[in-house]
């Protein structure tokens, strides 16, 4: 399992990082405090609190692709 720190601020980004995530197999969650929602649910990241930097979970060692890609978003 990886874990990284994401700013998600606009609508604009968040519509952009669903396309990228969903593009992958494996299973890919947002944290932010105790709330978890599927990172490829673009209903369920407009429930966090997009003020502050969210914790995204992706349960695969093998994902270098999917972080070469959402390097914008993190932080």
């Amino acid at each position: 399992m990886k874990t990284v720190n994401i700013k998600l601020t606009l609508a604009e980004n968040v519509k952009d990082f669903v396309n990228i995530v969903s593009k992958y197999p494996y299973e890919i969650d947002l944290r932010s405090g105790r709330h978890v929602v599927d990172a490829k649910s673009i209903l369920g990241i407009f429930s966090l609190d997009l003020s502050k930097p969210v914790t995204l979970e992706v349960y695969s060692d093998d994902c270098d692709n999917l972080m070469e890609e959402i390097k914008p978003f993190v932080i």
